[in-house]
Parts: structure tokens; sequence; C-alpha cells
């Protein structure tokens, strides 16, 4: 079977892999769409982000469905046949983290696409993967598998939500509307969020933001004093989500968010300088969130039960043979949101 292997920066190539034979508590599935992360562009752009280099091939991708193509000895939860969602997170079960419940803390994670750790944890962007009994969550009937596919960025948002406490009945503000910041909005919009304030730099990104639930959007490359009503009275926001990565955002959020307002750091953006002084005056909470773990199964079921309609945030779907396109595609934030692969064309 083939897989996309990234070999160093701008250099993808199908590569042949053997295809492995499932243990006893594994099943064997064939991939039918996997989402382009923006981890995953970052390999491909830059060979890593921040100190995270590539240091060997590695098979890309974690955003991934499919079907159950053969089962382990074990296995009596899953059929073959049986569509899937499959969450990447593998955490090892023992460490002090996972026995504290803070399994995406894990000291042995195995993530898949991530070259965190040596030998990296090669991914799921392949036409057929093992994966353990436990990663698989079955798809409703009337859930494409495109849309199982977006469970994984679903997750980051809503751990990101549960890292910030209630958001019932408060004013949130969101800055960068990508993948993940529109669908945190579309939880947000389930979680009883009272008005959501999607702010980004490009239409495309806000159009679907207002899709997903976002009561107001703010274009800041044509508007960019578009928050200053905002800073009035200390601040209008109760909680903030910065899903951008961008110094610029976070530091505005500081002017716009309420006295002891929490504010959520989603996205990498590297070291930044804060003024403590607001930070302290304001008694603001600053949080980070990082990856998920129990929130897959509620993701899932949240897009089984139709409760989140993630179909707005999915632009493009690629053939897996011109996968170097895209990424090129989800690379341009101007024109693509999720641009997912299909790698099975007869599983769509």
């Amino acid at each position: 079977m083939r897989a996309l292997v990234c070999h160093a920066p701008l250099d993808l190539r199908l590569n042949v892999l053997a295809t492995e034979a499932p243990g006893p508590r594994q099943l064997r599935v064939r991939i039918a769409f996997g989402g382009i992360c923006g981890s995953d562009l970052h390999y491909f752009q830059h060979g890593g982000f921040g100190t995270v280099r590539i240091k060997e091939p590695m098979v890309l991708g974690h955003e991934v469905s499919g079907v159950v193509d053969a089962l382990g000895s074990d296995v009596t939860a899953f059929h073959v046949g049986q569509r899937i969602a499959i969450s990447p997170s593998r955490p090892c079960g023992v460490c002090c983290y996972c026995q504290q419940g803070l399994h995406n803390h894990c000291m042995d994670m195995r993530f898949y696409g991530s070259a965190m750790r040596f030998p990296h944890v090669q991914g799921a962007f392949r036409e057929i993967l093992v994966i353990d009994a436990v990663q698989a969550h079955a798809v409703a009937d009337d859930l494409s598998l495109s849309e199982a596919a977006l469970a994984e960025p679903l997750s980051v948002g809503l751990h990101a939500i549960a890292r910030a406490g209630s958001v019932f009945g408060k004013r949130v503000l969101v800055t960068g509307c990508g993948p993940i910041g529109a669908l945190l909005i579309a939880g947000l919009r389930r979680a009883g969020a009272a008005h959501i304030v999607a702010v980004d730099i490009t239409d495309v990104p806000l159009a679907c933001a207002l899709k997903l639930g976002a009561d107001q959007v703010i274009n800041l490359a044509r508007d960019p004093e578009g928050l200053a009503p905002f800073a009035a009275n200390k601040g209008g926001f109760d909680v903030m989500f910065e899903a951008s990565g961008n110094e610029k955002a976070l530091l505005s959020g500081l002017e716009v968010v309420a006295p002891r307002g929490v504010i959520v750091t989603i996205g990498l953006g590297g070291n930044i300088s804060l003024p403590l002084n607001t930070l302290v005056g304001k008694e603001i909470d600053l949080r980070g969130t990082f990856r998920f773990h129990a929130e897959f199964a509620v993701a899932v079921a949240f897009l089984n039960q139709r409760l989140i309609d993630g179909r707005p945030v999915i632009s493009d779907i690629v053939d897996f043979n011109q996968a170097t396109d895209a990424f090129r595609l989800a690379g341009d934030k101007r024109q693509s949101m999720k641009v997912q692969i299909a790698f099975n064309k007869e599983l769509a």
C-alpha cells in the first residue's frame, strides 16, 4: 500500500510501504479521508515547527476516517465493513499523567504524524492503517466519512472549551477562524455561549464562522480598529479563544477581555512578550490548551447526532494521487478551509 511521506521541506512522496496484519486487539482499516492540519502544513512547508524538526522520513496525517478491513482475534465490538472515525491519540495509560486523567500529557504519547519524539510516530495518511481497537469510533449511517474525519479538529476545539470552564451565557471572542477556530465556534454555540464574535484577516474563514454559529464577524485587514469598541469599560468579552497563533491577536485580546476574564490560547505562535501589568491589573486568566483525548468520543457523538454540522468547514477534497497539490491548496488561506485527501475513492 501507498503512504504520503514527508522527506524534507516541500518534498512529499507517495512511498510504497508493507501492509501489516492486525494484532489480537487491533483493526486493519482502509483509510477513506484525511484532513490536512496546520502541523502537517508546517512539516511540509518548513520541515517542522519551533524546535521540532523531521529527522527521518515521516508519514504525515492524523485526521482520518475509514472502513474496517480486518479484525484481530480478540475484537468483538466491530465488524468488517464498519465505518469509523479514528482517534490519533494513543496514550500509554500507566504514566503519572494518564493516571490523573491527563491523557493528553502522557509521557509516552504516540500521536500520529508527530516528530516530537524519535523515532518519529508515523502518521495515518496511507491507504491501509492498523490501529488499536480502542481508537475506533463508529460512524452513523447517515454521516459521510468525509465529515467523520472532522472529529479530530472538533476535539481540539472541545478540549479548548473545557479548559475555559463554563461558557454558558458568556460573551466570547474567537481570533483566527481556520478549521479549528470555526469548529470551536460550533462547539461554543452548543455549549450555550450567548454572543460570539469572530475575527480574522480574510473573508473565507469569516463566512464559514457565520455558518457555524458566530453572531458577528470582523475582518481586521479591512477594519483594523474593528475590536476597539469592545475595549470600553475595561473589556467586552468574558472569554477569548486565540486560534491564530498570532502575537498581535493575543495582545489585542488583553485590551478587550473584561476583568477576571479567561483567555485560552490554541494557536502555537512561539515566544512572545506579554504586558504583565495588564494581565495582573485585570486579573485575567491565561490558559493553554493542548490536543485532547476524551473529547474525541464526544466529537463523534456530536457529528453522528447532527448536533454539530461540520460540512461548511470542508472546502476541498483532492485525490490521493494529487496530494502535493492538496497541501499547496491548504496553504492558501484566501481560498481554502479544510482540505481533505481522498485515499480510496470507492469509499467516498
